[in-house]
């Protein structure tokens, strides 16, 4: 076996799932971001959420994917490798009588209200009042597509009628039509010891309508761009049983879909200009089960605010920085170094508004917020900012949210990012100046002209003891000066890291391309730095 097979995180239809969608060799990298054990803050995650979702397979082999619910605290998890529910399903669930001894099942626990989630996947270890789930890989996840929803939780009452269909009735055609979020099962269980065996559950959102029924036996769902690990089309490739669940977030009622799924990777979908690839579904089963779950959501009131952009800075030949201010006049909500704003906009052609989180760049204590936005040739929302958005025009948004903070400690900082990874970092510099910790700043950027910022930064430095900083062109060409415009030609690297002496026990803060991220994450990990103490976001 070569070590590439000994490393690799994948099975054959992700694999060629991400061949087909041109993606690169992902597994050179993605073993970074995918482990057989739960990280210290994915254990404080899933263990404070009321429920979990959850994939799996019943007797006949069907996919399904079901919510599981328990009283505050259900969820705990006794070692990295282990996560106990002290809970049951209900006899009505489609994996009630499957979810025993040996059993692969995946879950996703997510956060709708803060916009968090990670998956996990693994086997029931033991059952009965309880049940223990033995880790198998972990995946960490990005906020985009999902919509904010804060829970609560009612007195249960006696369950109404569970009625089990082959095919769906017009009023869950008409839930499904007004639908903004779904979660998909998949899975396979080829490869007995294989660490990629088992089952994934996964979310996906969008405008309500975002799901399009094509008659009562056919769904088309579009896939957008995500991480490239293509866990759920790879699963699909390899097993086209596929689980589908709607919750009624106002009455705790659960719509669960079992069928089989092909994959469209070259559709003329007019209804979705994002839909990369389309998944159709072919329905075999439908579950419904109203007030199954005693939790109700509820979208926050006066979700989204209303910005105006007052101006716009060119920071390089691909970025530009826009900064917005309340249109209302009133103050602007605060936000930590490191978050990032959604923000919605509409977009012709595209159902509903075109939703994004960007992350903030400017300073904690300005009076408005900055966003340094790199024109992508294939980015919807970013041409749209860049070719369309002029000063005066107004945007909606969402209150700031993401968890990429900087440590509450007196640690030393390293902040180092690539490309318009840097956007987060300059954010931290400002609000870390004239603390009383070192903080190095570390940037890599192919050359001058896709340096963005550099005089902000150049500033800070100069202003604050505490600061410093070093930057790494890749290609540099004539026009850019060494010791000058940059410090270090090439790449940067976790030994470089190292080099600098600020010992294993600083926080380490990544932010750029999956690849950079691995890349470092991985020489820190050799030389002895935690994993607990690198902390990473991508984009």
């Amino acid at each position: 076996m070569s070590a590439l097979e000994k490393t690799n995180p994948f099975h054959k239809g992700e694999l060629e799932a991400q061949t087909r969608a041109g993606v690169g060799n992902v597994a050179e990298w993605a073993g970074a971001f995918i482990r057989d054990f739960l990280p210290e803050q994915h254990r404080e995650f899933h263990t404070s959420l009321p429920f979990l979702v959850a994939a799996g397979s019943n007797e006949k082999g069907q996919t399904w994917v079901t919510l599981v619910e328990g009283e505050d605290g259900f969820a705990t998890s006794p070692d990295p490798h282990h996560l106990t529910l002290a809970t049951s399903l209900d006899p009505s669930d489609p994996l009630s009588a499957s979810f025993q001894m040996g059993a692969d099942v995946g879950f996703l626990g997510i956060e709708l209200d803060t916009r968090r989630r990670n998956r996990f996947s693994g086997y029931v270890q033991s059952s009965g009042s309880h049940y223990m789930i033995d880790i198998r890989q972990t995946f960490g996840n990005c906020p985009q597509y999902i919509n904010e929803r804060a829970w609560k939780r009612v007195n249960r009452t006696a369950p109404a009628n569970v009625e089990l269909t082959n095919a769906l009735t017009e009023r869950q055609i008409a839930q499904i039509e007004n639908a903004d979020t779904l979660f998909i099962g998949s899975g396979t269980v080829d490869g007995k010891n294989d660490p990629s065996r088992g089952f994934d559950a996964s979310h996906r959102g969008g405008a309500p309508g975002f799901v399009h029924v094509v008659d009562s036996k056919h769904l088309q769902i579009p896939d957008y761009a995500g991480n490239n690990f293509f866990n759920t089309i790879g699963n699909l490739i390899s097993n086209p049983r596929i689980g589908l669940l709607f919750i009624d977030f106002e009455t705790g009622g659960l719509l669960h879909i079992s069928g089989r799924a092909t994959i469209d990777w070259k559709p003329n979908y007019a209804r979705d200009l994002e839909a990369k690839r389309v998944i159709n579904v072919q329905i075999d089963a439908v579950l419904d089960r109203p007030k199954a779950v005693s939790l109700r959501w509820e979208k926050p009131r006066d979700v989204t605010r209303r910005l105006r952009l007052s101006k716009r800075v060119k920071e390089s030949e691909q970025i530009t920085s826009f900064y917005l201010t309340p249109a209302d006049g009133q103050p602007l909500e605060p936000f930590k170094a490191g978050q990032h704003l959604p923000i919605e906009v509409p977009i012709f052609g595209q159902i509903g508004n075109t939703k994004r989180s960007y992350s903030l760049s400017g300073s904690p204590h300005d009076d408005g917020y900055r966003l340094s936005i790199k024109r992508e040739e294939k980015g919807l929302m970013s041409r749209y900012f860049h070719d369309r958005m002029n000063e005066g025009d107004v945007i909606d948004t969402h209150k700031p949210s993401g968890d990429f903070l900087v440590p509450n400690d007196n640690a030393p900082l390293v902040l180092a990012s690539a490309g318009v990874g840097l956007t987060p970092m300059i954010s931290m510099l400002h609000a870390t100046a004239g603390e009383n910790r070192p903080v190095h700043f570390i940037h890599g950027v192919r050359d001058g002209r896709d340096h963005a910022l550099r005089e902000e930064v150049d500033t800070l430095v100069s202003q604050h003891e505490n600061l410093s900083s070093q930057v790494f062109y890749s290609r540099p060409d004539d026009r850019d000066i060494l010791g000058q415009d940059y410090d270090v030609k090439g790449r940067v690297s976790a030994q470089q890291l190292m080099d600098m002496k600020v010992g294993p026990e600083a926080h380490y803060l990544l932010c750029g391309p999956s690849s950079f991220i691995a890349d470092i994450r991985n020489g820190l990990e050799k030389l002895g730095v935690s994993s607990e103490r690198i902390h990473f976001e991508t984009f």
